[in-house]
């Protein structure tokens, strides 16, 4: 058992991601992804819904999506689905008095009256023509909305996996630029990975030949002459020399 909320927020202050760039990203509102970081499921708007956003928000900080899923169920669904299981009692159908045939009979006849009598004072009303809204002078509806409807603007984002295969490698990432937030510096050794995700991200690494980099989702070679100073967007991994 391991505690989903501190978790994913330790995942993301790693990462050094805030709330609107990870709203952007995941499609998902910012109150729902604290709320899964503070445990308040309830504030979500059904369990499926937290299960969806669970595995959508731990996947994109390089997280086992399916565990965190799994440990959700395990802890909050069971006692739900119990309780939603037990068969509802059903009422007996209440009694009706013989004469309710008779009051529906007389109800509709009413009903009939007075609609005889609205359709009667309608063909004898007014004989003014009613202008209908849109269809005045056989004018079509006017185009002047075109253009405002608001478009979501996707800002392309680069997700990094860097994977020491060949043998270990200084690693130092900064996010923007060279003085830019520090996001990480240490020494990937050979088996081990790190996941970066930034509008730009600026690397240095001391033996760039032992590096794997995987930039959304495909291998990337590395610039020719093996550059220690690497700078990184969502469409490519340049020198920056």
């Amino acid at each position: 058992m391991f505690e989903i909320g501190s978790s994913l927020r330790e995942a993301r202050v790693r990462q050094g991601l805030d709330f609107p760039e990870l709203e952007q990203a995941t499609k998902i509102r910012g109150k729902y992804l604290r709320a899964l970081e503070d445990e308040e499921f309830e504030l979500l708007p059904a369990p499926t819904y937290v299960k969806g956003f669970l595995r959508s928000y731990a996947e994109y900080l390089g997280l086992d999506g399916q565990l965190y899923m799994d440990e959700f169920n395990s802890r909050y669904v069971v006692g739900e689905e119990a309780s939603s299981s037990r068969p509802r009692r059903s009422t007996p159908p209440s009694a009706r008095p013989r004469f309710q045939s008779r009051v529906v009979v007389f109800a509709l006849l009413g009903i009939a009256l007075v609609t005889a009598l609205v359709i009667v004072a309608w063909t004898r009303g007014s004989a003014k023509t009613q202008l209908i809204p849109g269809l005045a002078t056989g004018t079509t509806p006017s185009t002047a909305a075109k253009g405002t409807a608001s478009h979501n603007v996707v800002v392309p984002v680069a997700r990094l996996t860097v994977v020491a295969v060949h043998g270990p490698s200084l690693l130092l990432v900064h996010r923007g630029s060279i003085n830019g937030a520090l996001v990480f510096q240490g020494t990937l050794d050979r088996g081990q990975r790190e996941r970066f995700v930034g509008r730009r991200l600026w690397i240095e690494v001391s033996r760039p030949e032992n590096l794997r980099m995987i930039l959304n989702h495909h291998v990337r070679k590395l610039p020719t002459g093996s550059p220690k100073t690497l700078v990184v967007t969502p469409r490519a991994i340049l020198s920056a020399a």
